[in-house]
């Protein structure tokens, strides 16, 4: 079974996240070039953004971003949407990457909505 787009794009950037070690396990384990695609996923794809923040926001936007870590807490963030779609393009130069060719739009407006729906754990 192999990864969609947006799955193998996500595990290289944790991996990458991990430095050489992680990296030599993800050439190890990578999908065979022919099986990669380099445009983003179609709006309609599968799209997991609970999991996205698990994996990959994570590192930074802790507790699914309910908490401030390397990068800021996102639940009741004041920032308007459009910072959040730029940022998430566009990443921050030294502090977040870009995910432009990572995410269509589509995808971005459903990470933005998850940010909007982010309320406290119970318990």
């Amino acid at each position: 079974m192999g990864l969609t787009e947006v799955e193998f794009r996500l595990l290289k950037l944790s991996l990458m996240a991990l430095g050489t070690a992680g990296l030599a396990t993800w050439f190890a384990c990578a999908t065979p070039a022919s099986a990669q695609q380099d445009s983003a996923a179609p709006d309609n794809g599968n799209f997991d953004v609970k999991q996205l923040f698990a994996t990959t926001c994570g590192w930074c936007h802790s507790d699914g971003g309910r908490a401030a870590g390397k990068g800021p807490q996102l639940m009741n963030t004041t920032r308007d949407d459009d910072f959040i779609r730029d940022r998430i393009k566009n990443g921050k130069q030294g502090a977040m990457p870009a995910f432009d060719s990572t995410f269509s739009d589509g995808q971005i407006d459903q990470i933005i909505k998850y940010i909007r729906e982010l309320k406290p754990r119970e318990g």
